[in-house]
């Protein structure tokens, strides 16, 4: 059995997408634990309601970012983490805990990468006139949003498409690739090869909107 660590800043909707694709598919999972570095994220109210522990680790308490990734390593460690899933965690990882947790921890990013890694991608695809947008689960590494690609989805841009309408468009199908990505790792069923994931056996990683 799996066990299953989330990192959070707000709402940790991708987190409570694959709670629920657990649930209800049966995954032979245990969710040890849920960590914001925000007071306030609203995704400890959800982990709460379904009794997963929780624990807030504030990196404005911390006089270093290296010395806020030592106290959530130990966290992450202690809650016994297999795969760590970043769920709208906005925080740029230092590379000790990156290569702590090398092939085992995940990231979604609202674009189809290595296009727009990075912040505001939604303002970036409407200014570039692309017609098509999307997300991307992709192990973490070093590089901010460069990690090998696990898989991705994409979105049709509208012509009269605001940032937070394609956003809202891209949150839906984030919500359907993450789960995804994480019951192929939890299967054993992903082989990272350089820069490169392969689905074995194979399945589609790259799913066009229909």
């Amino acid at each position: 059995m799996h066990s299953i660590v989330s990192l959070i800043s707000g709402r940790g909707s991708n987190f409570e997408a694959i709670y629920k694709a657990a649930q209800t598919k049966s995954w032979d999972v245990r969710f040890t634990g849920l960590i914001a570095n925000q007071p306030e994220a609203k995704g400890l109210v959800f982990a709460k309601s379904v009794g997963i522990p929780t624990a807030v680790i504030d990196h404005r308490a911390y006089p270093s970012r290296e010395a806020f990734d030592r106290a959530l390593m130990q966290q992450i460690d202690a809650f016994s983490a297999d795969l760590v899933v970043l769920a709208g965690f906005m925080r740029i990882l230092t590379p000790g805990l990156i290569e702590h947790y090398e092939g085992r921890m995940m990231n979604i990013h609202p674009s189809l990468l290595p296009r727009f890694p990075g912040l505001h991608t939604h303002e970036r695809a409407l200014e570039a006139g692309d017609r098509v947008h999307g997300a991307t689960v992709h192990f973490v590494s070093a590089g901010v949003d460069e990690g090998p690609i696990i898989c991705q989805s994409e979105v049709p841009v509208l012509p009269t498409d605001t940032p937070s309408e394609l956003a809202a468009r891209v949150l839906k199908t984030e919500h359907q690739i993450y789960p995804l990505a994480v019951e192929w790792f939890i299967q054993g069923r992903l082989q990272i090869t350089g820069n490169r994931v392969r689905v074995d056996p194979p399945e589609l990683q790259y799913i066009p909107f229909p």
